[in-house]
């Protein structure tokens, strides 16, 4: 177990910090990232990811949800989320919507790699470095996920 040196033998003065769990606050800051994107994609124009999402969701939807509706739909579901991780309201299975969501967000390497790659496995563009950050989104909805139910 590592701890802290205390402020006595570092010879520092201390201050109290809020005492938050971490896994509490990557809860929180996963979904202000889920209000924040989704928001985004509920106002045409404002998302850099718009073009992304809707084409995404068209190709997963074989067609039956087009264009700024797949969009609109697709803010829906991300504000949801983050609704509902934000205020802890049936964590568990926001987290799992969430986890398929993000294998969702994959999906476009294989479906759309122009809009993934500038040269194929390696040179990303935005929006490829768009898609691969959301790996750190997967791994910290499994720790949060793992987490539910313990002392944390």
């Amino acid at each position: 177990m590592i701890t802290e040196p205390t402020p006595a033998a570092t010879g520092t003065r201390s201050f109290a910090l809020p005492t938050v769990k971490p896994v509490a606050a990557l809860r929180w800051s996963i979904a202000v990232c889920y209000l924040w994107f989704g928001t985004l994609k509920a106002v045409p124009g404002l998302s850099p990811a718009e073009d992304l999402a809707g084409r995404t969701v068209e190709l997963l939807t074989f067609g039956l949800v087009q264009g700024q509706l797949a969009v609109v739909v697709l803010a829906l579901f991300e504000v949801m989320i983050g609704i509902m991780l934000l205020f802890a309201l049936r964590t568990r299975f926001a987290l799992l919507l969430m986890l398929g969501h993000m294998v969702c967000t994959l999906t476009p390497v294989i479906l759309l790699p122009d809009l993934v790659f500038t040269h194929v496995p390696y040179g990303l563009t935005i929006v490829g470095q768009y898609i691969v950050k959301n790996l750190v989104f997967m791994c910290g909805a499994w720790l949060v996920l793992r987490s539910e139910g313990t002392t944390a």
